[in-house]
């Protein structure tokens, strides 16, 4: 069983030999290219002592494949050209995407990285899609998380280094990896919590590993969101109903020396105006005064609980009187009528 493990084992790693991409060399292409070609960016101030340390690395680097590279620290440029040398005609590109990284703050180390096969970057800008600046700092840093956490769980599920920074998002990694990646932070951007975006590709990472399930439709096993509609603005209490469709206009407001010749007003001398005008003046001022009064005379009139009070007090002295009734004095005052009563009888 051993042996037969072992054999099936070294099958697998030679098939995988056998068709893994050889690396593009220099006898692949006898024929130097017949144009140059260059690129130059442009780096911020901040960057430039960090930039001028690692440039004999990054020369280094690119001399092995036939690039020159050159640091203008007076412009504050980076130039990338084609020389005689090169032989790879795509290297150049890989060499521009280089430089643009190392502008956008990502160091030499992962950088170098791009000028592999198989591995690209992809710039991505998120100060477009929001456009309150409050949001946007705020979002941006849902992206990164707590210490960073987020952003750390992103580079181990999509094989990707992150990087962001500023109004941009800088990543670098397998093509895969890099459409994921742009995914996420357009996600956040639009407000969607990066963790579903993690969680989806947990499963997926999980449904991999099961050879059954390697090629089979995985939908039924990724989640699914709903967006919940979570609008602060305030609603109107008296929604206007809309009402049926008429082919026919509206009819016509009547004019206002319509309605002055309706209510008589219109045939009004001067004078007339002016006495009604201010009768009208007048009632309001004794509206409006007779309201205060009733305000005013609020405050003197006792509350509710003490009218309360007041009267429980009342039917309990009530109650207190009809008790505290002589019994003697009740008994002499009968005697006496019932006396009374007997002397009339025998007269």
């Amino acid at each position: 069983m051993d042996e037969e493990g072992g054999t099936m084992e070294n099958g697998i790693i030679e098939d995988a030999q056998l068709y893994k991409m050889p690396d593009f060399k220099p006898e692949d292409n006898p024929h130097r290219l017949l144009e140059e070609s260059s690129f130059a960016v442009l780096f911020p101030k901040y960057r430039e002592k960090y930039l001028n340390e690692s440039w004999p690395l990054v020369q280094k680097a690119l001399d092995s494949h036939g690039i020159k590279a050159e640091l203008d620290l007076i412009e504050g440029s980076m130039t990338v050209r084609t020389t005689r040398k090169t032989w790879d005609p795509y290297i150049i590109i890989k060499a521009r995407e280089l430089i643009k990284l190392l502008a956008r703050s990502v160091p030499y180390e992962q950088a170098i990285r791009v000028l592999e096969d198989g591995v690209s970057s992809d710039i991505i800008r998120i100060s477009s899609l929001v456009r309150n600046k409050e949001k946007f700092f705020k979002r941006r840093q849902r992206l990164i998380g707590p210490n960073g956490c987020t952003l750390k769980a992103i580079e181990i599920l999509t094989k990707c280094y992150v990087l962001v920074q500023g109004q941009t998002v800088a990543a670098l990694g397998p093509y895969k990896g890099l459409k994921q990646v742009r995914k996420i932070a357009e996600d956040t951007m639009n407000n969607i919590h990066p963790i579903y975006n993690i969680k989806t590709l947990m499963i997926m990472r999980e449904l991999e590993k099961n050879p059954k399930l390697k090629n089979a439709d995985w939908t039924r096993f990724l989640p699914v969101y709903k967006k919940k509609n979570t609008s602060k603005r305030k609603q109107p209490k008296n929604k206007k109903i809309k009402q049926a469709y008429t082919p026919f206009p509206p009819p016509q407001q009547e004019r206002k020396i319509d309605k002055e010749m309706a209510s008589g007003e219109y045939f009004l001398t001067q004078e007339q105006k002016r006495v009604k005008q201010k009768k009208e003046v007048d009632a309001k001022h004794e509206a409006a005064k007779k309201k205060r009064e009733e305000k005013r005379a609020q405050a003197f009139l006792p509350s509710a609980d003490e009218t309360q009070t007041t009267a429980a007090s009342t039917s309990n002295n009530n109650k207190k009187r009809a008790n505290d009734v002589d019994i003697d004095e009740l008994k002499k005052k009968v005697k006496k009528a019932m006396k009374k009563k007997t002397n009339i009888q025998n007269k």
